[in-house]
């Protein structure tokens, strides 16, 4: 009877990963940029985090842990957690801000007020690649290559980030509006350096990765 209920809880996420990101496609800053999209995006992400912390400690707990779970629980993160980031530096989080240009005085600058960019979005999903395509190589080749602490890590800043982006988002408006010029700084500031720890963590786990594959390839030569 239970050995199927952590399963369900991994299918329900990427349910509730689909509906987050119908709540991402709507939502259009400057647009149709109605709060409740976002809150309840904020909502739902929270929900499909607890998913996925039950759905591990169930399955530990009832001792279920099987195939389906092994492949697709990560499957699900990784759907999750970068089609996020993808929507946040996507056209409907573009805003324009003026600058002061080099020849033409002042200019219009494209940015996302999300604070990332496409080049992180690069980044992320490189590591992911990266990673994935080291442990199908190594568990091919009989060599088990689970996740280690500082992927896990990575998760809870990335997934952090993501909480922090949807609140700031979503209020930021209404900073302005009622002239908190201090809180949106202080937002700013907590935004970027969410954003800028989760690239420091995503690339330090990739070089961690790597790192632990050509240990494990050196210790294939020795032993062969």
């Amino acid at each position: 009877m239970f050995r199927h209920v952590p399963n369900a809880l991994t299918a329900a996420r990427l349910v509730l990963a689909a509906v987050f990101f119908v709540q991402l496609s709507f939502y259009q800053h400057e647009g149709r940029g109605d709060p409740w999209l976002l809150n309840s995006a904020f909502i739902v992400y929270l929900v499909a985090l607890l998913t996925d912390f039950l759905d591990g400690y169930l399955a530990r707990r009832w001792n279920v842990e099987g195939v389906f779970g092994r492949v697709v629980d990560p499957l699900v993160d990784k759907v999750l957690v970068l089609g996020s980031f993808i929507f946040f530096a996507g056209k409907n989080f573009i805003i324009s801000e003026s600058a002061m240009g080099l020849r033409t005085g002042t200019e219009v600058v494209v940015k996302t007020v999300s604070g990332v960019a496409p080049g992180i979005v690069v980044l992320l999903l490189t590591r992911e690649l990266l990673v994935t395509s080291i442990r199908g190589s190594s568990e091919a080749g009989g060599q088990s290559f689970g996740a280690a602490f500082s992927g896990k890590l990575k998760m809870v800043f990335q997934s952090v980030t993501i909480l922090v982006i949807l609140v700031y988002v979503n209020y930021l408006d209404r900073l302005d509006r009622v002239g908190h010029a201090e809180l949106k700084m202080i937002g700013r500031y907590c935004r970027d350096f969410c954003i800028w720890a989760t690239v420091g963590i995503t690339v330090l786990s990739g070089l961690l990765y790597v790192q632990r594959a050509v240990a494990m390839y050196r210790r294939g030569l020795a032993v062969a």
